[in-house]
């Protein structure tokens, strides 16, 4: 897909996306994945259109939503779904079920989740566990010291470090000024500077910045165990694996050495040693030469030396003499004491790999250690620790750096996973069920609304082929008792109607539904309309009512636009328009159906009532919410005044005691 053929998206934008991404590989996956919090990131993108641009990318179909009371109800059903959701990323995930969009797919999804729910519930319950802990994997923010010094162009890395292009005059030599260098390409120094990295040009781009790849396994460290903890658990899982179990278990293929590679991560290997080795050498010199000299003292107390007069007088003669035959008294004493110091040192630097060099001592006694020697020792390890680390970063980032694109797909797909683990749950919770999809009209079984507190009555209702023969209308009107329920029943022909659209379950024991293109939801009407905007409205509903797409039109109280009586007669022409459609449907809940069924002028229209018994103990309202087929209900103020007599009292329940003596004259 061209991303600048979706709405929005011009060309500046777009470079900001690419910046912003590094590269559109990074922006393509976030589109994918619905991640829309992190596309909101943009300047100049708000959460809104950061979901409208996800949305798109994956192939939504939005005209199904054909009324903002369409999309309000969406809404709300997203919401109610992410309140099942075991994590932020799942649920942001869930904002691009829209209908229309991959509904055999969904379906199966549903149907596979739930199957596993119902029979290894344990195993399902103790995914949550996991999923818990699912996020989407986050990119490290900052800029490293590192400098990339390469003759060829590195985008993927302009945001996080440094690119320098070396002119021919200049040499490796001219960049040790930096304190972390990758040098790509030829000419690069033999011994690596302490934070060097040296490169082929045919070398892997995404080890350039090793910081960077152990920084994005450090950050989604959290993330990243959900991995593991399923590793784990497939390895000591002991029953047989339901098939939807074994299918999350394969999104780790080829991850097994993630947990060996993560603990690498806090092992720097010989580094920690050398660099203990070589704080310590010093002190350790120091210590050597003070235990050597006392040594050597301690061990000239038995020796002797044996002299003739015919000796003395010859050491008076020549001093040299003298001090050779002293010399050799001594030597085998402190000979062996300095081999033994030697022996020492070279214990102490073994695990560098380095030993005691010959000329160690700048003087046999007093002993005096070579401190031009130790310098040479001090820089060998400096550089062997700076070659180890820059051995064991590199050896640790390629690792990783291999698993990395592997995590993060197998992330995407457990969330995907998870999204619908999160589905059926909320499917148990509200006994929803996935419906038929049949030529046309709705119906449903025990259908419960979805937004209502306390005890739900559940109601059985359809329209058009869908629904039991006799109530096969594809049109009805709804009529019947103030808060009696028929808002609520439009809302619920819409719940069900989006849900199955979008291949999810519906809140209903049973439900055949039959595809349409769009749906219209149309809301009651605040008020009389002015004539400019009651026109508008007028020429909306007859494109609606008139175009031959399949369709479902809910409408509350359509005759608010205007005056009752020019109401009755507006609906009915409509009504006639939307019967000559063979492929829609309609409830239209109104008050005017003796007005409307007058000016329809034929006997084929159904009215179906919603009607109320009476007042209960409580002065509330007794209410089948079941409509009754082919029955024009009354609607309730007769009821409603009957109570306001019983719970007013003063000059009040005189107004409304005469106002209900008018009900029964």
């Amino acid at each position: 897909m061209v991303l600048t053929n979706l709405p929005g998206i011009g060309e500046r934008l777009m470079k900001r996306l690419d910046n912003h991404f590094g590269g559109r590989p990074e922006l393509l996956k976030t589109l994918e994945s619905g991640d829309v919090s992190r596309i909101a990131e943009v300047e100049g993108i708000s959460i809104k259109r950061a979901l409208a641009i996800a949305r798109e990318y994956n192939g939504a179909e939005t005209s199904f939503l054909a009324t903002p009371e369409s999309e309000k109800l969406h809404a709300q059903l997203i919401s109610s779904l992410q309140q099942f959701a075991s994590n932020g990323a799942s649920a942001s995930r869930m904002q691009m079920l829209m209908p229309l969009h991959q509904i055999g797919q969904r379906r199966e999804r549903c149907r596979q989740m739930i199957d596993f729910a119902h029979e290894s519930k344990d195993a399902f319950n103790h995914l949550r566990s996991l999923f818990t802990n699912l996020a989407y994997t986050r990119r490290p923010t900052q800029r490293y010291e590192r400098v990339i010094v390469s003759q060829q162009e590195h985008p993927e890395w302009n945001q996080y470090v440094r690119i320098l292009t070396p002119s021919a005059q200049e040499s490796w030599n001219d960049y040790t000024v930096f304190k972390s260098v990758t040098w790509v390409g030829k000419n690069g120094p033999d011994a690596l500077p302490p934070g060097w990295l040296v490169l082929p040009e045919t070398g892997r781009y995404d080890v350039m910045v090793p910081e960077f790849t152990l920084d994005w396994f450090a950050n989604n460290r959290k993330t990243l165990k959900v991995i593991l903890d399923l590793i784990q658990w497939k390895n000591e899982y002991a029953e047989k694996i339901h098939p939807t179990l074994e299918t999350i278990f394969e999104e780790t293929s080829g991850l097994e050495e993630l947990a060996t590679v993560f603990a690498m991560m806090g092992d720097s290997g010989d580094v920690e040693v050398m660099e203990a080795t070589r704080d310590g050498l010093w002190n350790m010199a120091k210590a050597l030469e003070t235990d050597l000299n006392q040594r050597i003292s301690a061990g000239m107390e038995s020796a002797s030396l044996d002299l003739t007069g015919s000796d003395m007088l010859e050491a008076l003669a020549d001093a040299a003499t003298f001090q050779r035959k002293l010399a050799n008294a001594t030597e085998d004493v402190i000979t062996d004491i300095l081999q033994q110091g030697r022996e020492e040192l070279s214990t102490y630097l073994e695990a560098s790999g380095l030993q005691a060099p010959f000329d160690l001592y700048a003087s046999n006694w007093p002993v005096k250690l070579n401190r031009g020697v130790l310098d040479k020792i001090n820089d060998e390890l400096e550089r062997r620790i700076n070659e180890s680390r820059n051995d064991h970063v590199l050896r640790l980032a390629t690792k990783l750096a291999d698993l990395k694109p592997l995590c993060e797909v197998a992330i995407q797909r457990l969330v995907e996973h998870d999204m619908w683990y999160s589905i059926a749950a909320w499917a148990l919770h509200n006994n929803a069920t996935l419906p038929e999809f049949v030529q046309s009209g709705i119906w449903f079984d025990q259908g419960q609304h979805l937004f209502i507190e306390g005890e739900v009555q559940a109601v059985n209702y359809g329209i058009g082929m869908a629904a039991p023969e006799g109530d096969q209308q594809p049109i009805a009107l709804l009529t019947g008792a103030n808060s009696g329920g028929k808002t609520t029943l439009l809302e619920l022909l819409a719940h069900v109607c989006i849900l199955a659209h979008m291949g999810l379950p519906v809140p209903a024991q049973h439900a055949l539904v039959g595809q349409v293109e769009s749906l219209h939801v149309l809301a009651k009407s605040s008020g009389t309309q002015s004539a400019g905007a009651l026109e508008t409205t007028l020429v909306d509903l007859a494109q609606v009512v008139s175009n031959g797409q399949a369709k479902l039109i809910l409408a509350d109280e359509l005759e608010a636009i205007t005056e009752p009586g020019a109401g009755a007669r507006i609906i009915a022409g409509m009504l006639r328009a939307a019967q000559q459609q063979n492929n829609s449907g309609m409830v239209l809940v109104t008050h005017l159906a003796p007005a409307i069924l007058d000016a329809y002028g034929g006997d084929d229209l159904r009215v179906d009532g919603i009607e109320a018994k009476g007042l209960d103990e409580h002065l509330e309202l007794i209410v089948d919410r079941t409509p009754k087929r082919n029955c024009l209900a009354r609607s309730t103020p007769e009821l409603i005044v009957r109570r306001l007599v019983e719970r007013s009292s003063g000059e009040a329940k005189n107004v409304f005691t005469d106002i209900l003596s008018l009900f029964s004259s």
